[in-house]
Order: C-alpha cells, then sequence, then structure tokens
C-alpha cells in the first residue's frame, strides 16, 4: 500500500534523508512505495541564501534547493550544477540559488518557482516552503543575551552561554500547502539536522505543531549523530527527543549505533562536538546508519531503517 510521507527540516540532513527515500518513490503501488513531501525551513540567513535574501528581498532558496537535487533524477553533473559555487566577483552564489531567484523574479513567487523547478528536475516528491512570510530566527541564551538571526546561532567565534528558546522575530503563517500536506500524511519525519536552526523553526510557524499533534500520522523523529557546539553540546538521545516534544508529541525516535572509530571522534572534538550518546527515551530505536571518517546518516540505510518502520504493521 502507498503511503505519503512528510520530511521535516532543512540543510543537509534533508538532503541525505530524501536521497535515500527517493527511490522508494519510484516504485508501483504494488510494493512498499511512498509519495514524498519535503517541508523545508525558510530563515536562513549566512552565505549565498542570506546575501540573496537581503538584496532581492525573496526567502533563502538554499534549503529548498538541497531538498530540489536530492528528489531530482540526479545525475553527478546535475548534483555539482546546482552545488556549483561561482567565485568573488558573483559573491560566492550557487548555481542552484541563482537559478531559484531568477524562477521567483519570473514567476512572481517563491513557492511557484520551487514547484516549476521541481518540474524541471523531475522530482520524485514535492518541495514545500514551510511558510511564505519573511521573518528572522533568533536564539535567547542563558545568560540573557539574544541572537538575532539564523547565521547568528549557526556560526559561533567564541564560546557562549546555552540556547534557553529559539523564536521568530514576527508571527510566520503556514504555508497551505504545508498544512494539506500534513493533514494527509500517514507518516510524518523530523530531522536529522541542526536542532535549533533547521528542525524546531518549522515548528515555530504558525500551524505546523498544532496540525502535526492533531494527525494521526505515525511521527518518527531521527535523533543526530554529533552534537553541534554552541547548541547541543553535551546533549544526549533524550535531550533532543525532549526539545521535539515540547512542540509536538514524538511516537518514536531513531538513533545511530554505528561504532565510529576513534580517529574520527578525536577530529571531531577539535570542532568541540561529540557523539550523541547517553540517555534514550523509550520510544527508540537504535539503527547503524552513520557513514564515517564525515560523519552523517547514510541516505541508503536510513532509508533501508524508515521503511521498514513505516511499513511495520505492529506500528
Amino acid at each position: 500500500m502507498r503511503k505519503k510521507v512528510v520530511v521535516i527540516g532543512g540543510g543537509s540532513g534533508s538532503y541525505n534523508i530524501l536521497r535515500g527515500l527517493k527511490k522508494y518513490a519510484m516504485r508501483s503501488d504494488d510494493d512498499e512505495s511512498i509519495e514524498i513531501s519535503a517541508i523545508v525551513t525558510m530563515m536562513d540567513s549566512g552565505g549565498s541564501s542570506g546575501v540573496i535574501r537581503d538584496e532581492h528581498g525573496t526567502l533563502p532558496p538554499g534549503d529548498a534547493r538541497r531538498c530540489l537535487v536530492a528528489l531530482s533524477d540526479e545525475t553527478e553533473t546535475m548534483k555539482k550544477l546546482f552545488q556549483y559555487r561561482f567565485g568573488e566577483n558573483l559573491k560566492n552564489h550557487s548555481f542552484g540559488n541563482l537559478f531559484l531567484t531568477a524562477l521567483t523574479d519570473i514567476l512572481g513567487s517563491e513557492d511557484k518557482a520551487i514547484e516549476e523547478a521541481g518540474k524541471m528536475l523531475n522530482t520524485k516528491g514535492k518541495v514545500i516552503p514551510v511558510t511564505l512570510d519573511k521573518v528572522n530566527l533568533c536564539a535567547e541564551l542563558t545568560d540573557g543575551k539574544i541572537l538575532n538571526s539564523e547565521s547568528e546561532i549557526d556560526f559561533i567565534k567564541e564560546n557562549r552561554a546555552k540556547i534557553k528558546k529559539v523564536f521568530l522575530t514576527a508571527k510566520a503563517k503556514a504555508n497551505t500547502a504545508v498544512i494539506k500536506a500534513i493533514k494527509e500524511a500517514d507518516v510524518i519525519i523530523l530531522g536529522p539536522g541542526d536542532l535549533y536552526t533547521s528542525i524546531i523553526p518549522n515548528l515555530l510557524v504558525d500551524g505546523v505543531s498544532k496540525e502535526i499533534n492533531s494527525s494521526k500520522a505515525l511521527k518518527i523523529y531521527n535523533c543526530n549523530i554529533m552534537t553541534k557546539h554552541g547548541e547541543t553540546d553535551g546533549y544526549s538521545v533524550f535531550d533532543f527527543a525532549q526539545k521535539i516534544n515540547e512542540f509536538i508529541k514524538i511516537d518514536l525516535v531513531t538513533y545511530s549505533t554505528t561504532k565510529l572509530h576513534s580517529e574520527v571522534i578525536a577530529k571531531y572534538a577539535q570542532e568541540k562536538a561529540r557523539p550523541v550518546d547517553g540517555e534514550k527515551p523509550k520510544n527508540s530505536i537504535g539503527f547503524d546508519f552513520a557513514t564515517q571518517p564525515i560523519v552523517r546518516h547514510d541516505s541508503e540505510k536510513t532509508a533501508k531503517a524508515l521503511i521498514r518502520l513505516i511499513f511495520d504493521e505492529k506500528q
């Protein structure tokens, strides 16, 4: 039976998950097949996306670009083309970001541009911006300091207090296509991805958390494999899940059981990042799905594990 799957997040986490799930969206209805909708955050304010946002007044295209490439009939050339970055004379913009910005100017809105790009790339699923409202992501630290943009939260120049909470500068209304996708979903998957800048921003958009909590869909959270300095230092699997549970009730939490090589752990320790370990929630299940020496979710292994959970009749 074909099932409708909604993936919520942004950044490289969504990219890796969608690349793996894509092949299950290409199967016939007689197999374990899925229909994918990828909901992506629109609060990025750094790099090429941030410059485009400031200079063109459009929503940041970076997260949508990655998801479009992940779901496309991807060739290595296509991947390199959309990720290609020009030199300083073009402000280090990626081709994909400029492509989506041009489509937005031509078609008049970001959602239409992403939809049209999906047709051009023959994507095996839909990519949907979580909101069309232009808002910034902010963070309040435990010492009372306020960080006023996603890039300030994401890029750490010095040791700082822990994040107390993140919030938006103004009320952001959920894209109507997002609400529709959640209402129709059989399964909702969150993460992996930066907890405070890729996952939670989606849940801050008005109507999203409420709609997810009202849904009867199976809700799965893919916990990160490594902590991130300045955001999730010292977090356990339980800590990650607890933060998500402040917004929505998760049915299942997945985490990595892969034994990382000592030299890999040492390398990441230089960036003050460590394997996510420690206490785990009762509704968690582990899988061997980490890659090395660059630690991330293996696309194929993670997709296989998720499909197993999605089509497990006991769930």
